[in-house]
Parts: C-alpha cells; sequence; structure tokens
C-alpha cells in the first residue's frame, strides 16, 4: 500500500504543481511550496483523516521521504489558513455547487467545519 500511496501523492503533486498553484518569484523561497501544502491537504481529505494533528502525525511517520520539509502542526495550520484564497479561487463561483455534498461524517467534514476542496481538471486538448 505504501507504494501506491506514493504513486497517489507524486502523481497529485505534479498535477497541483503543474494546473494549481502559482510560482512565488519574489523574496526568499518558502520551506514548504503553495503546491506541496496543497498535496498535504488534498491528500488529508481523500484519506479521511479528519484533524491535522493526526495527519501531520501520519505525514511525519509515512511520508517525510516524498517531502523536503513538513511542519508541525501549528505551521500548517497557519499556512493552510493562509493558502484559503488560493484553494477558494481556483473554480469560478457560478461552476460551485451551492453547498457541499450531503455525507454526514465523510471525508469532506471535519471536527474545524467543513473543507470542500474543487480542483478543475484541464480540459483535453486535441494534438495537431
Amino acid at each position: 500500500m505504501n507504494t501506491n500511496l506514493d504513486a497517489l501523492l507524486v502523481a497529485l503533486y505534479v498535477f497541483i504543481d503543474d494546473h494549481v498553484a502559482p510560482r512565488r518569484r519574489i523574496g526568499r523561497p518558502p520551506k514548504l511550496t503553495d503546491a506541496e501544502l496543497l498535496c498535504l491537504a488534498v491528500a488529508q481529505v481523500l484519506l479521511g483523516f479528519p484533524s491535522a494533528r493526526h495527519w501531520i502525525r501520519f505525514a511525519h511517520a509515512r511520508l517525510r521521504h516524498l517531502f523536503r520539509y513538513l511542519p508541525q502542526q501549528s505551521a500548517y495550520n497557519k499556512r493552510l489558513n493562509a493558502a484559503r484564497p488560493l484553494i477558494s479561487q481556483r473554480k469560478p463561483a457560478s461552476s460551485r455547487p451551492s453547498r457541499p455534498p450531503r455525507t454526514p461524517g465523510g471525508p469532506w467534514h471535519g471536527p474545524r467545519g467543513r473543507i470542500y476542496l474543487l480542483i478543475q481538471m484541464p480540459k483535453s486538448r486535441v494534438a495537431v
């Protein structure tokens, strides 16, 4: 299972880095890039970890080899809260559903409120 999880996270990171997260160019580069942060956040939701504490503990134990830096829980929460505009601007408001899907206790719900991440898949282009 660890190999499948590694492959999932690598594919998720490549997609987010190519299509979602803009690159910062001014100032010192952060220890954890926006693409890595979003990859961790989406993986937390996909794997069904309701709390950041449990997720960060799991990530430090099992995913350290995939990320050059993994923050502690407080730093992870601060960066994730600061990245809310980045997450919410990815889809236009007209294409977003009016409310999250109703799956109480599912992976989209957590103790800190509703987590609802949408990543728009790019439209395929015809090769010429």
